[in-house]
């Protein structure tokens, strides 16, 4: 068959003729093994195709649920974020808060301990004024007790001290009492208190008769007794007789008196004990030995006064000084009285003060003593 095959092959084909070949059995067989190597490479091809897309599908499906993740936690961290800003905005919002307590609570404190600073040296300046006061009060109910002592050591029966017997002394002088020296407005109110009785002394001729108002008020004032003026009691005694006994021409000097004898602060001395030379009197003293500085007038001044600590000297005429007098003495008794001092019956303290308030009224006329 093959050299037939062969012969034929060798012969010129025939013009327009075609005569199909049958394949042989060994070519079948090549050809079934070439299409079954061919359908295997498809098929592994087809596998790998589909492999591949099945990759890409699931990386894609990777990729979207990936991204789908992500998105939720950027969801989520964005959420917490805003979270967190609030967190921070209260937060910071508490801060100021609490820092502008802490500066309110601070700035208190330092005023709180500043007033409390401020008070504690209020009350120690008081505390040394009351104690500088009390012994001044000390030192001159020593001096006022070593007088008494001494008057009383110079009584004797042959030879009788006026002082402690005003019934020896003549009418004219009977209505006042040397007092008011030196040493902050002192008075014989004491004394005289001691010397003076509500009834009428023997062999005097003049009669006394309570007045039921002037009573009334005192005894009401003598139940808690008071400096202050607002009272009926001193009210009245102001208005009647302090006030027009201290009304002077020189309204604001005799405005510093009036205050200096309330405060106890006055100091009133005889020219003659302190001899100065007569430039520095001029150049530091008000008036001189021959005016008057509260009346402006032309008199013999034989005594000055100073007005508390300021070192300044104003010589005054003897009207003036009773006058003066008559005033610090009434107002040394009635501290007497506000102290306890003075243990007499409440009638006796009455006539006490209206014997004051006579010399006063005395005073403030003109009357006064040869010895003033």
């Amino acid at each position: 068959s093959q050299s037939s095959f062969e012969e034929e092959s060798q012969k010129p084909p025939a013009v327009g003729h075609w005569k199909p070949l049958m394949p042989s059995k060994g070519s079948k067989e090549e050809a079934e093994a070439g299409r079954q190597d061919a359908g295997g490479v498809d098929e592994r091809q087809a596998s790998e195709q589909l492999s591949v897309s099945r990759l890409r599908s699931s990386s894609v499906e990777i990729r979207e649920k990936g991204s789908e993740f992500l998105k939720e936690e950027l969801h989520k961290a964005q959420k917490e974020l805003k979270l967190k800003d609030k967190e921070c905005e209260r937060l910071s919002k508490v801060r100021e808060q609490l820092e502008q307590e802490l500066e309110e609570l601070t700035a208190s404190l330092f005023e709180e301990a500043h007033k409390m600073v401020r008070e504690a040296n209020t009350k120690q300046a008081a505390s040394e004024k009351q104690l500088k006061e009390a012994r001044g009060k000390i030192d001159m109910l020593q001096a006022e007790v070593t007088a008494l002592k001494t008057l009383v050591i110079t009584s004797t029966p042959s030879s009788p001290n006026r002082e402690l017997h005003p019934q020896l002394q003549s009418p004219s002088k009977a209505g006042f009492r040397k007092g008011h020296g030196r040493n902050k407005s002192t008075s014989s109110a004491m004394g005289s208190a001691a010397s003076q009785s509500g009834t009428p002394e023997p062999g005097s001729h003049e009669h006394k008769e309570v007045d039921s108002i002037l009573f009334a008020e005192f005894q009401a004032w003598k139940e808690s007794p008071t400096l202050d003026k607002s009272c009926s009691f001193l009210d009245r005694i102001y208005q009647e007789d302090i006030g027009p006994c201290l009304d002077f021409t020189k309204q604001e000097l005799a405005e510093l008196v009036r205050v200096a004898v309330e405060q106890n602060t006055l100091t009133m001395e005889p020219v003659a004990s302190q001899p100065l030379p007569v430039l520095k009197v001029a150049a530091e003293e008000s008036g001189g030995p021959k005016r008057c500085a509260l009346s402006g007038l032309p008199r013999t001044c034989r005594h000055r006064i100073m007005l508390g600590d300021s070192g300044s000297y104003y010589y005054i005429s003897p009207s003036c000084r009773a006058r003066i007098t008559a005033v610090c003495n009434f107002f040394t008794y009635i501290r007497y009285i506000q102290q306890g001092l003075v243990r007499q019956d409440v009638e006796l303290m009455y006539w006490e003060v209206m014997r004051l308030r006579r010399e006063m009224s005395l005073a403030k006329l003109g009357f006064y003593p040869s010895e003033m």
